[in-house]
């Protein structure tokens, strides 16, 4: 299904019934497809929302700045219009960060949110190091930096080798535009003004590796929960759908009990 949102058009899946509503929102250079498991679960249960930002997947993919802010806007207006009140704000990595963003500029919005292994308050030595990056996504040869940093950055060796292979190729389609501003919109916001701004409950969920000071971020929001899958990398949500699920469904159980 697709709203149409100053020209731009924004696609979303829209399933199951029950409260509280749940959207998902995936993370840079991915789409819907990539909380499959999440959705399929829970649509049993709940209304579930997936959507693709703008940039990605079946959206429209205009020119322009691709900002954590900007995305929260949208994923709030595709509430507004489909009417979904109180969500729990599901995002996977850049998600999560615009989870988090959501949060903070809208505190009305959500009841709940969660973040699946995001990058939020870096340890300060990581960001400098992600320049050169940032740099070669905007450079001619930007496809293969991107496919070396995510084959390099997001798996572990017992990762599913031809799960793998088939992110690899689907996150290097994406346009240069999106893959260069996205990204340094993720690293640009301001983490620790979001993290201390966030009211709501909130699960930051990490993968194998966390790059998250997860001290920093409960001395700021002290209502944070935190929680760690075992065994996957940073796409855990599909390698070890049956870990995530159940610590979602808890988490849902006892920060928002119907």
């Amino acid at each position: 299904m697709q709203l149409i949102r100053d020209g731009v058009s924004l696609f979303f899946e829209d399933s199951g019934s029950g409260g509280p509503p749940l959207v998902f929102v995936h993370g840079w250079c991915c789409d819907h497809t990539y909380f499959a498991p999440q959705v399929e679960y829970f649509r049993r249960t709940h209304r579930v929302v997936a959507v693709d930002l703008r940039g990605h997947g079946q959206s429209d993919q205009p020119q322009q700045a691709y900002t954590m802010g900007a995305f929260a806007d949208d994923v709030v207006w595709l509430c507004a219009q489909l009417r979904i009140e109180k969500p729990v704000i599901i995002g996977h990595s850049m998600g999560g960060v615009i989870a988090l963003v959501l949060a903070a500029e809208f505190p009305g919005v959500p009841a709940a949110i969660v973040s699946v292994d995001s990058p939020i308050l870096f340890p300060p030595s990581l960001p400098p190091t992600l320049q050169p990056f940032l740099q070669a996504l905007r450079g001619p040869n930007f496809r293969a930096a991107q496919q070396q940093f995510t084959s390099d950055m997001l798996f572990m060796p017992s990762d599913d080798a031809a799960r793998k292979a088939r992110i690899i190729d689907a996150m290097g389609r994406a346009p240069q535009h999106v893959m260069a501003s996205a990204f340094e919109g993720i690293l640009g916001f301001d983490h620790a003004a979001a993290v201390a701004a966030c009211r709501v409950p909130w699960l930051a969920l990490y993968a194998a590796q966390v790059t998250s000071d997860l001290a920093r971020m409960r001395e700021l929001c002290p209502q944070v929960v935190t929680g760690q899958t075992v065994g996957a990398g940073h796409f855990h949500q599909l390698e070890v759908p049956e870990q995530v699920n159940a610590m979602l469904a808890r988490f849902l159980a006892v920060a928002l009990p119907q």
